[in-house]
């Protein structure tokens, strides 16, 4: 599996021979566990997004609740170009996020949830930011971090820009 999030999160094209081979094994072990390629996709994707939701999770723990928002928020947008990638490798294959990929998003997106209440009861964030514009605002800056090939400078000053967008009113 983590060879296979390695590849595919460099490279949506690549194949299962390129994931055999990082892995030391036979492609016929490859296909012993996955029987095709977008099971392993899949696999990948719902494993990438169940490390998401775990990080939340962790964060949620923190003493900080306005840190830990913005650290998980950063984490994401900076970690979205492989994760990307990935989703893209299975829509290349000719597929869908299956259900378990589908449950993992939405326990990402829960325990996001939780971190940007904790956020607004800390005073970190703007009680008027909602969760669905937020959300929002992570998902349009992942992928415009992606798509724009944003070297980690300007990626940062971009955040900070929507951070300050976040934060309450003076």
């Amino acid at each position: 599996m983590t060879a296979a999030d390695d590849v595919f999160g460099r490279s949506p094209g690549a194949s299962t021979d390129d994931v055999a081979r990082l892995a030391g094994v036979g492609i016929a072990t490859v296909f012993r566990h996955f029987a095709t390629k977008t099971e392993l996709l899949e696999a990948v994707l719902t494993l990438r997004l169940e490390r998401i939701r775990d990080r939340a999770l962790e964060l949620a723990a923190s003493d900080d609740p306005g840190t830990a928002f913005f650290e998980f928020f950063t984490q994401v947008v900076s970690e979205s170009a492989s994760k990307l990638a990935i989703a893209e490798a299975l829509t290349a294959a000719g597929a869908a996020a299956g259900e378990e990929a589908r449950e993992a998003g939405r326990g990402m997106r829960e325990a996001f949830s939780g971190l940007l209440t904790a956020a607004q009861k800390a005073g970190a964030v703007r009680d008027d930011a909602e969760m669905p514009e937020v959300y929002a605002l992570l998902i349009g800056a992942s992928r415009g971090a992606t798509a724009a090939k944003l070297d980690p400078e300007t990626r940062d000053r971009m955040l900070a820009l929507i951070y300050d967008g976040l934060k309450p009113r003076r």
